[in-house]
């Protein structure tokens, strides 16, 4: 689900001053196409939901999945995806490109 970053930033602080655990993951860098510019957000909980977007396709929920892993550990992650042009299609992307996405815990 897609949200503006005033309100993603904002649910992440709400989730976090409600007591979930909270992750959020920032796109910070891009080489070839990408669907998100550097700056996008998604927040996780620690139950998997989330707001925000950094790719969409498989990266979305791969990066969830990290995020939960960052939330219980406290350890930030710099993940990295990357897809041929040719086989972009064939795992769920909307085109090829790599970006590098940082995700951190919010306390």
């Amino acid at each position: 689900m897609l949200g503006r970053d005033e309100h993603i930033l904002k649910t992440a602080e709400d989730w976090a001053q409600s007591g979930r655990g909270v992750a959020l993951a920032t796109v910070v860098e891009t080489w070839g196409s990408a669907p998100r510019p550097v700056g996008s957000n998604l927040v996780i909980d620690s139950d998997g939901n989330f707001l925000g977007s950094v790719s969409g396709g498989c990266v979305e929920g791969a990066v969830v999945t990290e995020a939960i892993d960052v939330i219980e550990s406290g350890k930030p992650k710099v993940l990295e995806f990357g897809v041929a042009d040719e086989a972009a299609w064939q795992v769920g992307l909307s085109c090829g490109g790599t970006i590098r996405v940082y995700v951190e815990k919010v306390s």
